[in-house]
């Protein structure tokens, strides 16, 4: 067999089937052939679908219209069809005119329009629109089938289908959105966070620079050398200070200490101040704490120690040691941790059972308190008995009541006269503002250091005169009145009087030593000084002393010329 022939011939015998291009999937298309001659047909030439007036064979009906914009390939017969839409893939024109397409327009491949009369239909370019498909014939020979139906995007009308993940996924949009948010807001809360922890600190800062400054302990701020810049800011502090004497109604003497109630540092402090401090007395001259408090009184004192001190002493408290006794009752005892053994003054022997035991912890009632508070064992220090009577107070302080008005009752109770211009309530009060302070573990005791001649050390400026007093010492002036001790070896009484008279009017400031306990034959004067020797010489004639009596030597405390009289001293000389 002849496979090109029979690809062209059906195997039926029928009209062969002839080549007229290729659609768009590459496969070929075919048109049955015939071997009659078409009249020529002047509607067809025109591009009508059929000729009503055709004298040559039965009527073609025209072919289908395809509401889709396919058209139907109508059935070959020996009038041949046409393809308004079929085209080969070349593009040229087909040999047999009975399968040329139509074209509707009547022109040819070069937009000519056919010639008419010839009896043949002129052939016409092919479209390279859309064309049909159609199966070639089969390899038995047989007509080829009808090819399956094109269908294009137009023909169909596409539906947005729900999906049933939509929900699922708007679920992740949302939750990433919701996390994206948390993040955004955790990082703007982490943001404030450092902000308001960078403000807090930087505060803190300011607070402590602000502080320092307040204290006057910044760096270069304060001026030791002048003294100014500590007492400035030391100044700046509020401080509430009183001054306690403390009268042994039985024994004499005195014992003097300034109770500090800081608020600005909520610190409290009793500052013990020692019977041998120098003070300016009210007529210019150099005195003793203790011939201030015994000769000028609480008022005199009071100004005599904020001179020196550079303090603001609001009143004085004149606690006898009787209302001590009962004060320390009235708080139901105290605990003092003794550093010693003390004697019952009531006792007859020596030897029994002290009052007062060494230790730690022990409970003292009024009686022993103010036997401990007094004791000075012999060859001691005034001191040692000033440090004794700071810790009495400070165990009545942590036993007092907190309460101002309790503690103004308690003051009452004790039946005292309070010496204006404190009255009962203000220390009342005040001792109720300390006792908190010592409760809470804020209040401490501080010794203030004096030198032998009763002036203020370097140390007692610095630790306590600015720290706890914000005060500038001033020591008298050491070209004042020459300060003398005298201590009265004649065996009579009276000569010590006789001899302060002497001196005061010769203009020099005396200061009682006591009286010696055997008398002297010859009368001593002594200077420590090299620069006194001449004061020393002076005071020896004021006295009526001889000049060979002077001596260089050791003086007694706040003395700068020592005296002691003895039997060759005649007062009427």
């Amino acid at each position: 067999m002849n496979d090109r022939y029979d690809a062209g011939h059906g195997t039926d015998g029928s009209a062969p089937y002839e080549l007229v291009g290729y659609d768009e999937y590459g496969r070929p298309v075919y048109h049955q052939a015939t071997d009659r001659q078409q009249p020529y047909d002047p509607y067809r030439q025109q591009g009508y679908g059929y000729d009503p007036y055709a004298a040559g064979g039965p009527q073609q009906p025209a072919p289908s219209y395809d509401p889709y914009g396919t058209a139907q390939q109508p059935q070959a017969s020996s009038y041949g069809s046409y393809d308004p839409y079929a085209t080969d893939t070349t593009g040229a024109y087909q040999d047999d005119p009975a399968t040329a397409p139509y074209d509707p327009y009547g022109q040819t491949a070069h937009g000519q329009t056919a010639h008419a009369g010839t009896g043949q239909q002129p052939r016409v370019t092919e479209q390279t629109a859309h064309i049909p498909q159609q199966a070639g014939p089969a390899d038995d020979g047989t007509a080829p089938a009808e090819p399956a139906p094109e269908y294009r995007t137009e023909q169909f009308a596409f539906v947005e289908e729900p999906d049933d993940d939509s929900e699922d996924v708007i679920d992740w949009l949302k939750f990433t959105e919701n996390r994206t948010e948390r993040r955004e807001e955790a990082r703007r809360r982490a943001r404030s966070r450092i902000i308001a922890l960078v403000v807090v600190l930087a505060l803190v800062a300011v607070g402590g620079v602000g502080y320092l400054w307040y204290a006057g302990k910044l760096p270069g701020l304060s001026d030791s050398g002048s003294g100014t810049g500590t007492a400035t800011a030391a100044g700046a502090q509020k401080r509430d200070v009183i001054v306690v004497h403390l009268h042994d109604t039985r024994k004499g003497g005195t014992a003097t200490a300034l109770l500090v109630d800081n608020t600005t540092t909520e610190q409290g402090t009793t500052v013990l101040l020692p019977n041998s401090l120098a003070l300016t007395a009210d007529d210019g001259t150099t005195t003793t704490l203790a011939k201030s408090v015994e000769d000028d009184g609480s008022e005199g004192t009071r100004t005599a120690l904020d001179t020196v001190l550079g303090t603001d002493i609001e009143g004085t408290w004149r606690l006898d040691t009787p209302f001590l006794l009962t004060l320390v009752d009235l708080v139901g005892n105290i605990e003092v941790d003794t550093d010693t053994d003390v004697p019952d003054p009531d006792a007859g022997k020596k030897g029994e059972t002290p009052l007062v035991r060494k230790g730690e912890n022990q409970t003292l009632s009024g009686k022993m308190a103010v036997a401990y508070a007094t004791h000075r064992a012999p060859g001691e220090s005034q001191n040692a008995q000033l440090e004794r009577f700071g810790q009495v107070m400070h165990g009545v302080l942590r036993k007092m009541t907190s309460d101002p008005d309790a503690a103004t009752t308690t003051v009452q109770t004790l039946g005292q006269i309070i010496e204006p211009p404190l009255t009962d309530k203000d220390l009342g009060a005040f001792l109720a503002r300390l006792s908190d302070l010592a409760k809470g573990g804020d209040h401490r005791t501080a010794l203030l250091p004096v030198q032998e001649d009763g002036t203020l050390t370097a140390q007692a400026s610095d630790s306590v005169v600015e720290d706890v007093l914000g005060g500038t010492a001033k020591s008298p002036d050491p070209d004042a009145a020459v300060s003398v001790s005298v201590r009265n070896a004649t065996g009579v009484k009276g000569h010590t009087e006789q001899a302060r008279v002497v001196l005061l009017n010769g203009g020099f400031t005396f200061l009682e030593a006591g009286t010696a306990t055997a008398p002297e034959a010859a009368s001593k004067v002594v200077y420590a000084n090299a620069a006194d020797k001449e004061n020393a010489t002076e005071v020896a004639k004021t006295l009526g002393l001889s000049t060979d009596s002077v001596a260089k030597g050791k003086t007694s405390a706040n003395a700068r010329v020592s005296v002691v009289l003895g039997q060759d001293y005649d007062p009427g000389s």
